[in-house]
């Protein structure tokens, strides 16, 4: 049976409070809808909902960062990395607080909600931070394992927490080293380079590419920032062409962080599956991957065209 990520990060969360008595969450009264209701329910004394006041939580949140204690915010992401910016940057990334940022709801995959609450920019923004690690994870296990990093690394983290109920793509025991990618599979042809929910996709269309004849590699790029630039090189010299995939904007994603290592280094072909510069709009989320181009198809046809 699979897991909403959300689901994951609320019970991950949860876990570790009772493991580590300075964690503290607090919420911008979406705890049942970002999941952190499931940490509040055996730590009340640790969890604060701020109401619809995210700046304000920001701000409360360095604070405890200041006096000792491992704060996790949460509330969806367009609100949290794009109403709250001004405070991340200025309280929290300036200053090296140590405030993760478990922001749900990214992407696309809100559905329903419409452009105005689906967050295409939530990785740009955090990327361009000084000292702001972003952890995307792939699947419920995989969100465990980034908030547990979280919590060890000394700084802003941004966890980008998505809606749907995925099923597990990794086990327990693959590795999860934050700033280090992990081969999922290995090819020759062409290297698919892909992040958060576009890692079962990206493993679609390596298998459709197989039955062509096209031997395609997966990278799973779980950390945004800092970028595993060895691996994006080696894999430069590996293979002929390289495809990134994600579930954001294509400017200031996955896709630029993997442009930008490249840039002067290499001459290999290379393409961006992610959404072109447009916002998003109202649907189911399958519907919307389809229209914007989020699919193994769409991976398979940059990756023919490259080759």
């Amino acid at each position: 049976m699979g897991k909403s990520l959300r689901v994951a990060y609320g019970e991950a969360l949860r876990e570790l409070g009772a493991k580590n008595d300075k964690v503290v969450v607090m919420d911008a009264d979406l705890a049942h809808a970002t999941m952190t209701a499931t940490f509040a329910e055996e730590h009340k004394d640790r969890f604060f909902n701020f109401g619809i006041a995210e700046a304000n939580m920001v701000c409360a949140a360095a604070g405890f960062a200041h006096t000792g204690y491992i704060p996790f915010v949460s509330t969806f992401a367009l609100f949290g990395a794009g109403r709250a910016f001004e405070q991340i940057r200025n309280s929290v990334s300036y200053v090296n607080a140590n405030v993760k940022f478990g922001l749900s709801h990214s992407g696309l995959c809100v559905g329903e909600d419409g452009g105005s609450h689906q967050s295409i920019e939530d990785i740009a923004l955090m990327r361009e931070l000084p000292g702001m690690t972003i952890l995307v994870p792939c699947d419920p296990i995989e969100t465990k394992k980034a908030v547990m990093a979280a919590a060890e690394i000394d700084g802003p983290v941004y966890i980008r927490v998505a809606r749907p109920i995925v099923e597990d793509i990794t086990t327990e025991e693959t590795p999860f080293i934050p700033g280090k990618a992990n081969v999922m599979k290995e090819g020759k042809d062409v290297c698919i380079m892909a992040t958060g929910l576009m890692i079962s996709e990206a493993l679609q269309a390596a298998e459709l590419l197989e039955k062509e004849g096209i031997s395609a590699g997966v990278i799973n790029f779980h950390t945004i920032k800092p970028i595993d630039e060895a691996c994006i090189l080696d894999m430069a010299k590996k293979y002929k062409a390289i495809v990134t995939a994600e579930e954001h904007s294509i400017i200031g994603g996955l896709g630029s962080a993997v442009a930008e290592v490249l840039a002067g280094k290499s001459n290999v072909k290379f393409e961006r599956v992610g959404i072109m510069d447009k916002f998003g709009k109202s649907g189911k989320p399958t519907d919307l991957f389809k229209e914007y181009g989020l699919t193994a198809e769409n991976i398979v046809q940059k990756s023919k065209e490259l080759l």
